[in-house]
């Protein structure tokens, strides 16, 4: 959701940020990629993201240390069909909050550059018979690294990558530990009048190591995969030291998962 500019981060001072997600798919993949129409998908989430940065002022490396904390509130309405039967579950609750305790912001001539760590919270609930459940059961740890190039001496010309590598523990009700995760954002993007951004943003993920577990009874040799990539507009206000964002991506080469759109609309208020 970060887009053009993922892997630049902002310096001292405290910071909020607003995410309004809204995500819709009508496929489901199957392992070599090809839609189950007999799943007769319909799938709807809205994720509302608060966010809350402290850039502390404290250097380290050379970088700015920042904190941050996450909090997300999940919408999920979903159809599908199973072997048990169509499935229809819907549900609006806290999802799983992620704090990130050390990200280093380094800041040259040239580019920016990113690096942290971070860890998702067992937060939301779960209920491994309802597919809308906002929380996933488990701990993450989440590894970040990314750079942001600049292509003028002007700085109007940016190409951005923010990579994120993802481990879990076990799901206590399923006995299932997920695979590990390799995930990254990129964006490509031009500054117009110093406070318009405009380009092309997206996504790839990757599963990297199987599923493990006592609960494991599929073929755990199928890891999911999806890539996405769309427009982006950002514009800054200096009047109210806010920023506005609008992205909206198409999902492609989805395997083993839902296939669809993603739109978002992030707020971001500087104190």
């Amino acid at each position: 959701v970060e887009g053009i500019k993922a892997a630049t981060l902002p310096g001292p001072g405290f910071y909020y940020k607003m995410y309004n997600t809204y995500y819709t798919a009508d496929k489901m993949m199957d392992d070599s990629g090809k839609n189950i129409s007999a799943a007769d998908l319909d799938l709807t989430v809205y994720a509302n993201v608060h966010r809350f940065i402290w850039g502390t002022g404290a250097k380290v490396l050379g970088a700015d240390l920042i904190v941050d904390a996450i909090i997300p509130l999940v919408y999920t309405d979903i159809s599908i069909n199973t072997p048990g039967g169509r499935v229809e579950e819907n549900s609006f609750n806290l999802g799983d909050i992620n704090l990130e305790p050390a990200v280093l912001s380094w800041h040259r001539n040239t580019f920016d550059a990113a690096a942290g760590i971070g860890f998702f919270a067992p937060t939301g609930k779960y209920d491994a018979a309802d597919p809308s459940s906002a929380g996933k059961d488990m701990w993450t740890t989440m590894l970040t690294l990314g750079g942001t190039l600049y292509f003028d001496e002007e700085k109007t010309w940016t190409a951005s990558i923010l990579a994120r590598y993802e481990t879990h523990t076990e799901k206590n009700d399923t006995k299932i530990k997920p695979g590990d995760e390799f995930h990254f954002e990129w964006g490509i993007g031009k500054t117009l009048m110093k406070l318009i951004d405009v380009g092309v943003s997206g996504y790839c993920q990757w599963q990297i190591t199987d599923d493990s577990g006592d609960g494991v009874s599929y073929d755990k040799s199928v890891h999911d995969r999806v890539f996405a990539a769309g427009p982006e507009i950002d514009i800054f206000i200096p009047q109210i030291m806010s920023a506005v964002s609008l992205k909206c991506q198409k999902e492609f080469g989805a395997v083993d998962r839902s296939e669809g759109y993603v739109a978002n609309l992030s707020l971001t208020k500087i104190f």
